[in-house]
């Protein structure tokens, strides 16, 4: 039988974490939930528990299209990113021998998480603006005459940007799970005969299954909740959801309209790391 100090012990280890949970997740969660059905009486609001606002976004059409652009421009980056950081993390994890120069390089995948969103994001901005680095560029060579628009204020940039931003939450998955693999598996592969191709497709690429998976599922969820891309960059045609979501809780003063619209992407992203930790989990008996 367990002593009284020892419980109190455990009690107070799975308490507090519990607590702060409950206390920053939970009642959030619940205040948002709640607020999704109160009733708009200009200019304010009252609790009620009508569907009101999510018949709005299930008979507007513009809603579906700022949730569809939203999903687009999602997978768009995440398809991006995949494709710049999974041959990164290849190259770190498979090719680079050197402990100190791997540790090296991944630093420097990690080290724009460091500087500030904002920046980042104004960065993209400046190097894509008519006066910008591209647009330089582009004169100097004498591709064009005068600086173009077409860089900037569209999903391009959209992409462009947030695949930027994101890069490093693609690459340390897939780079941790390169990593696990061991190196006798690639060299049994060789002595069996199979090209560095065929090792690839039969034995690094399903091994690395999970990193890919986790990496999507951090870029989609993270790009379906930016909106300070969408302002800086995006433009008119590139509005997300979660742009509407502020403006709702904002300008508009329609916070039922904003926290309904909050629920649906806090559902979508419970579906999508459902979905993922099922792939995960497959990925990983299947390799085992």
């Amino acid at each position: 039988m367990k002593s009284a100090p020892h419980q109190l012990r455990s009690i107070a280890v799975l308490g507090i974490p519990l607590t702060w949970v409950l206390i920053t997740l939970v009642v959030p969660v619940g205040v948002l939930l709640a607020h999704s059905f109160f009733v708009v009486e200009f200019p304010t609001f009252k609790p009620a528990f009508v569907f009101d606002s999510y018949n709005e976004i299930v008979t507007d059409p513009q809603y579906f299209q700022v949730i569809g652009r939203t999903l687009k421009i999602a997978l768009m980056t995440a398809a991006c990113s995949l494709l710049v950081a999974y041959p990164l993390a290849y190259f770190l994890a498979i090719k680079v021998k050197s402990h100190t120069l791997r540790t090296t390089l991944y630093f420097l995948i990690i080290l724009p998480l460091w500087v500030s969103y904002l920046l980042r994001a104004y960065v993209w901005k400046t190097i894509l603006g008519q006066e910008g680095i591209l647009n330089s560029f582009l004169m100097y060579t004498g591709l064009i005459s005068e600086p173009s628009p077409l860089f900037l204020y569209n999903q391009f940039s959209m992409v462009i940007t947030l695949t930027y931003i994101f890069i490093p939450f693609m690459a340390m998955p897939i780079f941790a799970a390169l990593e696990k693999i061991p190196p006798r598996l690639l060299e049994a592969s060789a002595d069996l005969g199979m090209t560095p191709f065929q090792t690839f497709r039969h034995v690094t690429l399903p091994l690395s299954m999970p990193g890919v998976v986790a990496g999507l599922t951090f870029t989609i969820c993270l790009t379906s909740g930016d909106f300070v891309a969408a302002f800086m960059v995006g433009g008119p045609s590139s509005t997300m959801v979660a742009s509407t979501i502020q403006s709702q809780f904002g300008a508009s003063l329609n916070w039922p309209l904003g926290a309904a619209l909050s629920v649906i992407m806090f559902l979508f992203v419970l579906t999508l790391i459902s979905i993922s930790d099922r792939f995960e989990t497959r990925a990983q008996g299947a390799t085992s």
